[in-house]
C-alpha cells in the first residue's frame, strides 16, 4: 500500500505544541513542503520553517515554496498547484510525503485546496489535527472560552460592528480571526460597547506574543495579521 501524503497541523506557533502523531510524520518524512512569504522589504520568512527547525527537522528535508499574502488568490493557487504537482510525483516514487499548516490544516486553512486536488486523483491523504490559534490564545489569557450550554461563533476578519452586536445579543462568544481585514469596526464595536470584555492577542505561541484586556490600549492598535480578539458579554 503507498503512502499517504500527510497534512500535518504544526499549531499556532509554540513548537510544543505540536502533537506527538504530527512530529512523528515529520521526523519519517522523506519531503516535507513549507511555506515561505516575502515582507515588502524583501526578507524571506516562514514560521513553519521556525517551528520545523525548533523541533529539529532536517532542513534537507524541507521544500519551501513562497506563498503570497495577497487577496488576490491567484498566485496563491499557482503555489499551490506547483506544490500538489510535485507531491503527486513524490507519492508516485512512494516517497514519504508532508505538506505542513500552522495551526489546524482543516481549519481557515488554504492548504486544504491541495487536499482536495490530491482526493480527486485518488491519491490517498491524511490530515492530522492540530491546536488553532484561538484555543491556545484562550489558554494564554487563563480564560475559559465557552462553559456548558454556551455557543462559539468563529469569524474569519469580516465584521461590522453591528453584526458583532447581534451576535452579542444572542449570547454567543466571538472569537474573531485575521484583525487587519475589519480594524476599524472592531474600533468602532469597542467606542459603542465599552462593557463587552475584549481579549486581543497577537502572535501566539511565538516571542512577539502579545495579549492586552485594556479597550484603550486595543483601541489604538493596528491589528497585524496573525491577531485574533475573543469577545464575551460582560455577564458570562
Amino acid at each position: 500500500m503507498s503512502n499517504p501524503v500527510i497534512f500535518v497541523s504544526l499549531g499556532p506557533g509554540e513548537p510544543g505544541l505540536i502533537t506527538l502523531k504530527g512530529l512523528k510524520a515529520l521526523q519519517n518524512a522523506d519531503c516535507i513542503f513549507c511555506p515561505e512569504t516575502r515582507t515588502t522589504s524583501g526578507r524571506i520568512l516562514s514560521r513553519a520553517a521556525d517551528i520545523l527547525h525548533a523541533l529539529n527537522i532536517p532542513n534537507t528535508t524541507l521544500s519551501r515554496f513562497a506563498l503570497p499574502m495577497s487577496k488576490n488568490r491567484e498566485q496563491a493557487f499557482a503555489a499551490y498547484d506547483k506544490v500538489y504537482s510535485e507531491a503527486s510525483l513524490l507519492h508516485k516514487e512512494n516517497k514519504k510525503v508532508c505538506i505542513v499548516a500552522e495551526g489546524d490544516a482543516g481549519f481557515y486553512s488554504s492548504v486544504h485546496y491541495i487536499f482536495e486536488k490530491l482526493q480527486a486523483d485518488n491519491i490517498p491523504v491524511q490530515h492530522i489535527a492540530g491546536i488553532p490559534a484561538f484555543i491556545a490564545a484562550g489558554a494564554c489569557a487563563g480564560l475559559h472560552i465557552a462553559s456548558q450550554e454556551e455557543r462559539l461563533t468563529v469569524i474569519p476578519g469580516i465584521i461590522t460592528a453591528e453584526e458583532i452586536e447581534k451576535y452579542m445579543e444572542e449570547k454567543t462568544t466571538i472569537v474573531i480571526m485575521k484583525l487587519s481585514q475589519c480594524t476599524e469596526e472592531i474600533h468602532r464595536c469597542i467606542h459603542l460597547h465599552p462593557e463587552y470584555n475584549y481579549h486581543y492577542f497577537e502572535n501566539i505561541g511565538t516571542e512577539k506574543e502579545k495579549y492586552l484586556h485594556d479597550t484603550e490600549l486595543i483601541s489604538a492598535l493596528s491589528f497585524p495579521y496573525f491577531s485574533l480578539l475573543i469577545i464575551r458579554h460582560s455577564t458570562f
